[in-house]
This record gives C-alpha cells, structure tokens and sequence, in this order.
C-alpha cells in the first residue's frame, strides 16, 4: 500500500466529504439524510471513514444485526482506487465486524462489477444467489456475495 492512511467512525461532522465520495463512486449516491439517518437512528449501524492526510477519501458502513453484518457501502475516491485502499478498507470492516459480534457477512455487489467481485472472493466470500432488477437506476441484477468471519 505504502500511503499512510487511518481508519475512524463516521461522526455527522464527515457527511460532507462522505458524499463527496458517493458521489464520485455511484450512479445512485445516497443522500445527506440517508447518512444522517444511518448515524443518528439506526442502532445496527456503525460507518467507517478511511483517512489520508486528514482527507476522507473513502467510507464503509454496515448494519450488523445479531451475529450477521451485512454491507450497506464501501467506495473509495477514483484517485486513489487501484492501491489496495478498498482491501485494506473491506478488511477493516470485516474485522469491525468480529469485534462487534458478527460470525457472518453478506453484501450486494452488481454483476457487472467484475473488479469488486473479485476483490470479495479474494477476502472469501462465495456466491450466494441473485437479486433481480435490484438497482434503480438501470434495474441491474445484484450479485448476493456471503462469507463466514473466523
């Protein structure tokens, strides 16, 4: 990797830079509320910020309900895409995760997201079935990707 990054929770202060990454990274960015929502009313949630410099360039959040965490989010800014930051950024979920109780974890991806896919089976996870038309914007099948935390 090689920058110095660090790893933090999502505070209501970082909802600006946040969406700045959302929107640099979907076609459907989620929306100020949204992230204030997440933060202020919904108990399973817990969000990550990755930081460089003092710079948020990249988030991860996930609701983790009993002994399961299933993945809301993870991006990363273009910049910086394609040196192991969203690794080290899924990594840091995942241990996140353990830490918080869960044994599983689950998460959409797009079947036409070859690269992020590719990403998930290298940290473990497996298949486990399709969503149909699952995302709004062009009615994209998502991909239901699972693995066991150990």
């Amino acid at each position: 990797m090689g920058m110095k990054i660090r790893f933090r929770s999502m505070t209501l202060n970082d909802i600006d830079a946040v969406l700045q990454v959302e929107h640099a990274s979907f076609t459907s960015p989620w929306s100020r509320e949204a992230f204030y929502n997440e933060l202020v009313y919904n108990r399973y949630a817990k969000y990550i910020v990755m930081e460089h410099n003092g710079r948020i360039i990249g988030y991860a959040g996930m609701w983790v309900v009993i002994d399961e965490a299933h993945i809301t989010n993870v991006a990363v800014l273009p910049e910086y895409r394609g040196k192991k930051l969203g690794e080290a950024l899924m990594r840091k979920l995942m241990e996140t995760a353990k830490q918080l109780g869960a044994v599983t974890m689950t998460l959409e991806v797009r079947v036409s997201n070859h690269v992020a896919q590719s990403l998930y089976r290298k940290l473990g996870f497996l298949n486990g079935g399709i969503r149909r038309h699952y995302y709004p914007d062009n009615l994209e099948d998502a991909l239901v990707m699972w693995v066991k935390l150990s």
